[in-house]
């Protein structure tokens, strides 16, 4: 029986690289893949999902108004072997009960890659609904600067503050995010700490 996966991980946890290995090690068995991102996730080109390590794949965009159900049945049915969702968190609710419709009815895994929780340590809509539904839920790990598990999706400021207020989507990578465990980030915001993102020198 397929199921619906939900994997998910820090800023920097390799999730997109994950997922872009997954779909190359179901081709390499000959299996057709359906790669797929919500359209709110634009960084890396309307068609384009890139990881830090340097693997891409073209890749289908799914604006928020679409029925992810009914495009599978119109144009992946009979030709689909697997779906893979990258940047899940993003799609509404709505689309997360359409893939869960996709395996239960049509019996194709679906592997949704994505954050758990916003910069406010929040659960996104889309995390929400695939904490409720899916079969399986795995957390993709990674390190915090002092070395405890990393948990919080940090948003930095030019100045190198914690941000703790602000719209929920605000795109970015290692240029506006950081990965830190939550006893570091409460103390960043309480002490009003600059915080070194990754790849900077300052």
């Amino acid at each position: 029986m397929a199921k619906l996966y939900f994997k998910y991980g820090a800023m920097g946890s390799s999730k997109t690289a994950q997922a872009l290995i997954t779909k190359y090690n179901y081709e390499e068995n000959d299996l057709k893949v359906w790669l797929i991102k919500p359209s709110a996730d634009v960084r890396d080109g309307a068609d384009t999902l890139r990881s830090r390590i340097g693997l891409e794949a073209r890749v289908e965009v799914i604006p928020p108004e679409t029925d992810v159900f009914e495009r599978f049945v119109r144009e992946q049915e009979g030709s689909c072997d697997v779906i893979i969702v990258d940047e899940c968190q993003f799609l509404t609710e709505a689309q997360i009960d359409q893939l869960r419709a996709i395996v239960d009815e049509h019996n194709i895994p679906v592997m949704c890659f994505g954050l758990r929780t916003d910069f406010q340590t929040k659960l996104f809509p889309g995390s929400r609904r695939l904490m409720e539904v899916a079969d399986t839920i795995q957390e993709i790990k990674t390190i915090c600067d002092c070395g405890a598990k990393a948990t919080v999706n940090a948003r930095i400021d030019g100045e190198g503050h914690i941000v703790t207020q602000g719209a929920q989507v605000v795109l970015g990578g290692n240029d506006s995010y950081i990965a830190m465990c939550h006893k570091c980030y409460v103390r960043g915001i309480r002490e009003h700490k600059v915080i070194k993102l990754h790849g900077q020198n300052h």
